[in-house]
């Protein structure tokens, strides 16, 4: 039996390194399930978009399609632009919306791995207190979600963590590094930017991070965020999840 496609939906900047990033995270995925047809879109600034994809893979014959939102938190793209832009599919094809990816620990390994990329060692961890940098959404679970990786990322030893956000909620990148300096056994810190790919949002990360000893890369195509897009893709198919456009 064929496999349904693994499509892979992004949010889109006009900043061109972020498709750049994201096509290589999703060649990166493709290449642990050889044979599996993967495909990208964007829900702005780029191409091609949903709509576009879907139409081709219909007119290609393709039957089942698993849209997977590339997304740490479930926001408003996930619960009403990605299925807006779901239901706009030909009648021909069946459509399942994976979950976003977080939370996981696959994240909290992937967040860890651009600290040490960055220069620390895990014989650091005692010592460092670590801003976890997103961009910031105004839906509560998804400020839940940043907060609850925040905890994880603790519990795996760093001497303090602390969620910020680039937009849309409190506290800045800058106002937590400067709380963490006055912490408690924190000798140096460091800002480990959640998000996927580079832009707008992550830029103001960075320049948030000017008083921090170590700023970390996006997680872009790591191992672990490439296993986790497979992951969530299996999971979608397991649960038989009801097309998206019988809303």
């Amino acid at each position: 039996m064929n496999r349904p496609v693994l499509l892979v939906i992004a949010h889109g900047s006009r900043d061109p390194r972020h498709a750049a990033t994201v096509q290589a995270l999703v060649r990166r995925a493709g290449a642990l399930r050889p044979g599996l047809r993967v495909e990208t879109a964007f829900l702005d600034f780029n191409l091609p978009t949903v709509p576009g994809v879907l139409d081709r893979l219909a007119a290609d014959g393709v039957r089942e399609v698993v849209a997977l939102p590339l997304l740490l938190t479930r926001a408003f793209h996930a619960k009403a632009d990605i299925p807006a832009a779901l239901r706009q599919a030909p009648p021909s094809l069946g459509i399942r919306q994976a979950e976003v990816l977080g939370p996981s620990p696959l994240l909290v390994a992937a967040v860890e791995r651009r600290l040490y990329e960055a220069g620390l060692a895990p014989g650091d961890k005692s010592a460092t207190g670590v801003v976890l940098a997103s961009a910031g959404s105004t839906d509560p679970e998804a400020i839940a979600v940043i907060a609850e990786t925040a905890r994880e990322l603790r519990r795996t030893g760093w001497c303090s963590v602390r969620p910020a956000f680039a937009s849309a909620a409190l506290p800045r990148t800058e106002d937590v590094v400067r709380v963490l300096r006055a912490e408690p056994g924190v000798r140096r810190v460091a800002v480990a930017p959640y998000v996927i790919a580079p832009g707008r949002l992550p830029d103001r990360i960075a320049a948030g991070a000017a008083e921090a000893d170590v700023l970390a890369g996006v997680l872009g195509p790591s191992p672990e965020l490439a296993a986790l897009l497979v992951e969530r893709y299996d999971d979608a198919r397991a649960a038989r999840r009801p097309a998206a456009r019988t809303a």
